[in-house]
């Protein structure tokens, strides 16, 4: 697919500058307490850079397969084009893995393993990969309203995945975000805070789950020794 043509649709300048404001709240008051000034940050399939451009890190890099997203980085964002993360080498481990609304965009089920087999391999040890993933158990045949959503997934299914690929699960939250920017709900800056306070207001909107995984060490053995450090 043309990813342009489909950024170009989907958001307007409009759009894009209240998603900031918006994403500059989450980013302060919620996914800021998972890195530290000194991580270094990769936000995979970065988009319009909404998070990364926030964030307080020591490396700040956006990773995404269109290329026009670079354009929305903010100075002290890195940039770099990739299609597929087993390409993926910065010279460094990561600290933290940022993936908002991307794994739905893969392929398959077996794409999805693959690649968060792909981070594992690329995060630090105790490292984070923050998910925010559209949950199909709650979001329904909507999930399907943009065009470039293939692979199901659920709060279930996504744990499950993780589970398979080496991770731990340290935080959980099934309904977090509404499921679309383009939601009724009021978003102003003040109103973002109060619903990110009040768990209620959480589980009567939110569609889509939050993740905060860690990889586990691969064991050593004798048996496998390509699994040896």
């Amino acid at each position: 697919m043309d990813l342009s043509d489909i950024y170009h649709h989907r958001f307007d300048a409009r759009d894009r500058a209240m998603m900031t404001r918006v994403w500059k709240v989450l980013v302060e008051d919620c996914f800021q307490r998972w890195i530290k000034p000194t991580d270094l940050v990769l936000d995979l399939g970065a988009g319009l850079c909404l998070f990364i451009n926030h964030v307080r890190a020591r490396k700040k890099i956006a990773a995404d397969a269109n290329p026009e997203a670079a354009k929305y980085c903010a100075p002290d964002v890195a940039f770099i084009e990739i299609r597929d993360v087993d390409k993926l080498d910065l010279g460094e481990p990561i600290d933290v893995v940022f993936a908002s609304n991307f794994f739905e965009h893969l392929d398959n089920s077996e794409a999805v393993l693959r690649t968060l087999r792909a981070i594992h391999g690329r995060l630090h040890s105790g490292g984070r990969l923050i998910i925010l993933q559209p949950n199909f158990a709650l979001v329904g045949a909507s999930y399907f309203d943009f065009i470039d959503h293939k692979t199901i997934l659920t709060d279930v299914s996504l744990r499950e995945a993780l589970l398979i690929t080496g991770y731990e699960v340290l935080f959980y939250k099934k309904r977090f975000l509404p499921y679309t920017s383009k939601s009724r709900l009021p978003k102003a800056a003040w109103l973002v805070r109060l619903y990110l306070k009040f768990p209620i207001a959480q589980y009567l909107f939110g569609k889509q789950t939050l993740v905060i995984a860690t990889p586990k060490p691969i064991p050593s053995s004798p048996f496998h020794p390509h699994l040896q450090a």
